[in-house]
């Protein structure tokens, strides 16, 4: 984390500015393409995105870093006690834990609805019991907690120029395209911690099942009905890409080119696979460097012009000291379920909104 930023963002105190910057080690080191979307907005919002990050990321270290417990009772310990830390933290607003100081800031500054942590940890939880999904339904009711509460927590930070609850289902809706993608991406990864994020009956559908996945794994072939299958779930994930695309001008104008980035870096992922002719068991989709520093340049043009409009007219996104008073514009405060679209929001989380993908 840089000093500008930290400034920036009004961080004070040595020990909070480091949680802050470890935030960012872990964004760096993690997250490359959400990382790089991250430099497309202002100094003073990159902190609070990196400390939501660093959490979602150090929680998730927790249930599969090979480095950790190894033992499901092990790890469930850890996941305790982290929850427990948290829960702490975000009542008191502030604490020592070297990753939960930067979240519990964040949260106080920008208001943000605790509930999607506890939804978030138990979705962590069910990794170290569930590793499979026969249905898109009980698949969907995991992203909940683990993608869709994410672009839920992003988006006080982001700010919009709509009434927040009514972003929220579109923000919900990123988050579940991009796992959805990452899960598309990993499979032959996932199936080596014998987890399987696609739906059986998707996949069943089209002949596919675990043992079939694990041929291709094994051999590095690729089975039509494999290749079938993964084209039906590109699809599928195109459609909710399509609904998530529609809140990106709801979000404030310094805001769309980073979520732009991200959206298109992300979507290019399953351009690779569908190149690849959806063999994705044996080898990972990447998007070339050069293909995301294109899409980065176009961010950069469009932040550019943003931030000078911004500055002109002062109109930036607002953060707030976490004792400040709230603000009082329509949706500028208060959790996405706050309001009279929280259904929306909701159904949104658990994918019941884009039901129009194919």
């Amino acid at each position: 984390m840089t000093a500008r930023e930290l400034d920036a963002a009004g961080i004070r105190g040595a020990a909070l500015r480091a949680a802050y910057t470890r935030c960012r080690r872990i964004n760096a080191g993690g997250g490359k393409t959400y990382f790089l979307a991250t430099r497309l907005l202002t100094p003073r919002q990159r902190p609070a995105v990196h400390a939501l990050y660093g959490f979602a990321r150090h929680a998730d270290d927790i249930v599969d870093d090979l480095d950790g417990p190894q033992d499901p009772r092990g790890r469930a310990a850890a996941l305790d006690d982290l929850e427990a830390t948290l829960r702490r933290a975000l009542a008191s607003g502030r604490s020592d834990h070297p990753v939960l100081a930067a979240l519990a800031d964040t949260v106080a500054r920008y208001r943000i609805d605790p509930e999607h942590f506890a939804h978030f940890m138990r979705s962590m939880r069910m990794d170290l019991r569930v590793t499979r999904y026969p249905t898109f339904e009980d698949l969907r009711a995991y992203m909940h907690g683990s993608a869709a509460v994410i672009g839920l927590q992003v988006l006080p930070v982001l700010d919009t120029v709509v009434p927040r609850e009514e972003a929220a289902p579109h923000a919900a809706s990123l988050g579940i395209a991009f796992q959805l993608t990452n899960f598309l991406r990993d499979v032959g990864e996932d199936l080596d911690r014998d987890r399987v994020y696609l739906p059986e009956d998707r996949l069943a559908a089209h002949g596919v099942d675990r043992e079939l996945l694990r041929w291709c794994r094994r051999t590095g072939r690729t089975d039509r009905r494999v290749r079938a299958a993964v084209r039906d779930m590109n699809a599928f994930t195109r459609g909710i890409y399509r609904h998530a695309a529609l809140g990106i001008p709801m979000l404030h104008p310094v805001s769309r080119p980073c979520v732009r980035t991200a959206y298109h870096c992300y979507q290019a992922i399953l351009d690779r696979i569908e190149a690849a002719d959806c063999a994705v068991l044996h080898r990972r989709a990447v998007v070339p460097g050069r293909q995301k520093a294109a899409v980065v340049l176009r961010g950069l043009g469009g932040l550019a012009r943003a931030r000078l409009r911004g500055a002109l007219t002062g109109d930036l996104p607002r953060t707030r000291a976490p004792d400040a008073p709230a603000d009082t514009r329509p949706g500028a405060d208060g959790p996405p379920g706050a309001g009279p679209g929280a259904r929306d929001a909701q159904s949104a989380a658990h994918g019941t909104a884009p039901e129009s993908a194919p």
